[in-house]
């Protein structure tokens, strides 16, 4: 094996890894954004129902 050809699967190896690492990182957001969502609702409907009383 030469060098340019470790060098190229070095540097392949490196870029999946860090696609794979963004991918992770986005459906985290995904996640926290779904429970803010759902959290900002749950408390909209706390104060609806406080305000019915």
């Amino acid at each position: 094996m030469t060098v340019k050809t470790a060098t190229v699967i070095a540097a392949l190896f490196a870029t999946m890894v860090s696609l794979s690492s963004c991918g992770n990182t986005i459906r985290g957001m995904g996640q926290d954004t779904a429970n803010t969502v759902d959290a900002t609702q749950s408390a909209g409907h706390k104060v609806n129902r406080a305000a019915k009383y």
